[in-house]
């Protein structure tokens, strides 16, 4: 994924618990206990910031720990049990949070030399922890979230490893989501009321804040663009993204690149993590060259991290950029056509798309006439991911203005696809293409959901955790 335009790290909450009563009776304990957290801490990613709550044995340094975590709004608390513990080292800490808490159950030593094992040896080397029932049941009774790893240190785990990165990739969602924007340009495409929201509800529910933009705003965005070296640097960007229909020349895509150029100027200003446009005027003059163009426009800042969706859908951008936080891609799509004869769905869109999920082959860019369903015509672009592993991520909400997720795992099918301008995907489900549709539209999505690369419903469940928002599963 190219560095993004908008950059944001999540903010991770760190701590462990031993009990105190321990450590006056076996001193040698703390300073096994502090080299176990220094070590732990090393182990979470250089992609988020640690808040660091130390090693608590008492009340009191819980409260302590809860405070840092409350001053740095933390996306996430991980908490390493490093022996027993009572359950008051851990809930003043996260008792006035509203993230999840994961508790990291990790043993020091694969296996007991069991005749040469005293008890410090075994409280502090050899405690897989059984205080981390005690943790789950008063989290429930404080109505917190929570999730359970359990592993060993010793010959390193690569489960636990994945967990806890996994972990912080989720946790970034929630920061992209809370430290950026959502550039509202114009209005959802008229009548797709599956697609309307409430920016407010939606400002409650997602942290994330609407900014919205008039078309007459961005017609005039890059009349102060002047600099020749920075268009023609972006040019050439866009000429090694895509293939063009005829051949590509610099001065081929020249206004398009000024547009370019002023778009990531706007995103930074704006601080806008996620972009739903939508153009339903009339294409004439410097409105129609900038409808023209703008769905390779937009594909260029999907390829450095902000989530651009097509028809006015905030809640498909959402998607797109949950996927690419997660995974690296995020690619609009929608169900398309049933192949029968070969029990595969067709899915996939027009409009902007994302680079990094075409790699199978470079995009194409061509010209046509007519949008189908919209005014003007101009350029279309083609994204072609890669056979193999992919994953469909929807939002929608229920009558009371709560999201909800739906998602599916599938394969990409090697074959013909359309070659009309649009990309789409061969994507075979396990439960079958008939009652994959069945399953998908039960379940209320808007028509709209985003595609990633690989197998991610696992993460996007952590998630969903992070964000307190229920997930359908179709298929896996």
């Amino acid at each position: 994924m190219n560095k993004p335009l908008v950059e944001t790290k999540a903010r991770v909450g760190v701590f462990s618990i031993a009990l105190g009563a321990y450590l006056p009776q076996f001193p040698q304990l703390v300073p096994e206990f502090e080299a176990q957290y220094e070590a732990f801490k090393k182990t979470l990613p250089d992609t988020v910031d640690i808040i660091d709550g130390g090693m608590v044995t008492t009340k009191e340094q819980s409260m302590a720990a809860g405070d840092k975590f409350r001053a740095a709004d933390v996306d996430l608390v991980i908490l390493q049990m490093l022996t027993y513990a009572t359950s008051y080292n851990m809930l003043p800490a996260i008792r006035d949070l509203d993230v999840p808490v994961v508790l990291v159950n990790v043993q020091k030593k694969k296996a007991p030399d069991y005749a040469n094992t005293d008890t410090p040896t075994w409280l502090g080397e050899l405690y897989a922890c059984g205080a981390v029932g005690e943790m789950v049941a008063d989290l429930e009774r404080a109505g917190k979230r929570h999730a359970v790893i359990t592993g060993v240190v010793e010959g390193g785990d690569p489960i636990v490893q994945a967990e806890i990165e996994d972990w912080c990739k989720a946790a970034q969602v929630r920061r992209r989501f809370r430290d950026t924007n959502i550039a509202q340009i114009g209005r959802p495409y008229p009548g797709m009321m599956d697609l309307y929201i409430d920016e407010t509800n939606l400002y409650h529910r997602m942290w994330l804040y609407t900014k919205q933009f008039d078309w007459e705003k961005m017609w005039a965005i890059a009349d102060n663009i002047t600099d020749e070296e920075a268009i023609r640097t972006k040019a050439q960007d866009i000429l090694d993204t895509f293939d063009i229909e005829g051949g590509g020349t610099i001065e081929k895509v020249w206004d398009m690149a000024k547009y370019v150029v002023a778009f990531e100027q706007w995103v930074k200003d704006e601080h806008l993590g996620l972009v739903a446009s939508h153009y339903d005027g009339f294409s004439q003059g410097i409105a129609g060259k900038l409808d023209s163009m703008l769905i390779p426009a937009f594909s260029m800042l999907i390829k450095q991290g902000t989530a651009c969706a097509v028809e006015g859908d905030i809640k498909v951008a959402m998607a797109m950029s949950i996927l690419k936080t997660i995974s690296g891609t995020g690619q609009l799509s929608e169900m398309y056509s049933i192949d029968f004869d070969k029990d595969i769905c067709i899915i996939g869109h027009s409009g902007s798309g994302d680079a990094d999920i075409s790699q199978a082959k470079k995009p194409t860019m061509k010209i046509v006439p007519v949008f189908h369903g919209k005014t003007g015509g101009g350029y279309l672009t083609q994204f072609y991911p890669p056979v193999g592993d992919v994953t469909y991520l929807g939002i929608t909400q229920d009558k009371d203005g709560h999201f909800k997720f739906v998602v599916a795992e599938g394969v990409n099918e090697d074959g013909p696809i359309f070659t009309f301008g649009d990309t789409n995907m061969r994507t075979r489900f396990t439960c079958g293409a008939r009652e994959f549709v069945n399953r998908w539209s039960e379940a209320g999505p808007t028509h709209h959901m985003a595609a990633a690369v690989g197998r991610h419903i696992d993460t996007i469940l952590k998630v969903a955790k992070i964000f307190n928002v229920p997930v359908d599963i179709i298929t896996r």
